[in-house]
């Protein structure tokens, strides 16, 4: 595994989001994990907001992220596939971002990118089944119902992508949370089947 980070000067900064945007590092590092993205990984962001941080208390393992998605390389280039709701996604559809937006540091701290041990030819499944999904453009899911699809979360859109293409609804296990099944975004790195390539902090 490999993690991006350094020290850094604790001097106050009059605005901590344009000083991270304007970071050299920030810039390279993002711009090295962008080019080691292959499709069918799984990349995963935490927001800075407090809704952010609400959501990752779904995960009851690592609370470390709060946002996910499907990679998928299309003219040579990574794009993100993720159901999002709220003020930054006001239609509530699902979304296909370019990897240096989903990635950016203006509402995130950190990221990671995620690799299973699916075969080259589940990933062109895979590419099929998330292309299907796009095409129907479910809204987000407030609900977090994971017996539905007409809606969905991220985490809920990663899992039923991934379990489709396998064929098999326990390859990924999911979280009971008050008696009611969901999948937390931890369910999708902590299995057998995943490993993390980079985890990047934002500095």
């Amino acid at each position: 595994m490999d993690v991006f980070d350094r020290g850094i000067d604790k001097t106050p900064a009059i605005n901590l989001v344009n000083r991270r945007n304007a970071d050299i590092w920030n810039k390279h590092a993002i711009d090295s994990v962008v080019a080691t993205l292959q499709s069918g990984n799984i990349v995963l962001r935490m927001g800075l907001g407090a809704d952010s941080h609400l959501l990752a208390q779904i995960n009851r393992k690592d609370k470390s992220y709060s946002h996910c998605g499907i990679v998928m390389v299309e003219d040579g280039y990574p794009f993100v596939y993720h159901s999002i709701g709220g003020e930054d996604n006001p239609d509530e559809r699902l979304r296909r971002d370019s990897a240096n937006f989903f990635f950016s540091p203006d509402h995130n701290i950190r990221l990671a990118v995620i690799q299973y041990d699916y075969s080259a030819e589940k990933v062109q499944e895979l590419r099929q089944v998330v292309g299907a999904f796009y095409h129907s453009r479910p809204r987000f899911d407030m609900q977090f119902d994971l017996k539905t699809d007409d809606k969905l979360y991220c985490s809920e859109f990663v899992y039923k992508a991934i379990t489709r293409t396998m064929n098999d609804t326990a390859y990924i296990s999911t979280t009971s949370v008050l008696g009611h099944n969901i999948v937390g975004i931890d369910d999708l790195f902590m299995n057998k089947h995943a490993s993390i390539a980079c985890q990047l902090k934002f500095e």
